[in-house]
C-alpha cells in the first residue's frame, strides 16, 4: 500500500474507551495507549471504511437504537510523538509521555484531534492504522480554579 492517505481532522470528537496511561486490560497489552472516536454520521464512516481506514461498526444494544462506528486512535511516543495539549479554561498546557495520562479520569467537554494515517501491508492485507497527531482535550472546569490560583 503506497499512496497519499489524508490525516482526519475531527473537530468535538466523541471520545470513548480512553486509555493515555497504557494500561493492561483485557482489551489492551501493556503500554498501548489508545482512545476511541466514535462516528455518528455514517456516510462519514463508510467514507474512511473505503479508503482502508479500521472503522468497526458496534451494533446498539437496545432494540431500536442505530448503531454507531467507531475508529481505534493509537497514542505513541516513540518515532512521531503527538502534541496534545490539555486545556483548562484560558490555560492551555503540552501533555508529555507521562502526564497524558491525566486524561483518562479527566471529565473531556470537548476534544479536537488531529489522525495520521500510517498504510501498512503484511501477509497479503493491507489497511490503514490511525495515530494521534494532534489533540486538544478541553476539560470540566473546576468552579474554584480561579479563586486559588496561584
Amino acid at each position: 500500500m503506497n499512496r497519499q492517505v489524508d490525516n482526519i481532522i475531527v473537530e468535538n470528537a466523541h471520545i470513548i474507551w480512553k486509555n493515555f496511561a497504557g494500561e493492561p486490560g483485557p482489551y489492551n497489552r501493556s503500554g498501548d495507549r489508545s482512545f476511541t472516536v466514535v462516528f455518528e454520521d455514517p456516510q462519514i464512516a463508510q467514507e474512511l471504511l473505503a479508503i482502508g481506514w479500521n472503522v468497526r461498526m458496534k451494533e446498539p444494544k437496545e432494540e431500536g437504537d442505530i448503531p454507531f462506528y467507531t475508529l481505534q486512535v493509537a497514542v505513541k511516543y516513540d518515532f512521531y510523538p503527538p502534541n496534545v495539549f490539555l486545556v483548562n479554561g484560558k490555560k492551555k498546557e503540552l501533555l508529555d509521555e507521562e502526564s497524558i495520562k491525566c486524561l483518562d479520569y479527566a471529565r473531556i467537554e470537548n476534544a479536537d484531534v488531529v489522525i495520521r494515517p500510517y498504510c501498512w501491508e503484511a501477509q497479503g492485507k493491507e489497511g490503514i492504522k490511525a495515530y494521534l497527531k494532534t489533540g486538544y482535550f478541553t476539560i470540566e472546569e473546576d468552579p474554584f480554579a480561579y479563586k486559588y490560583d496561584d
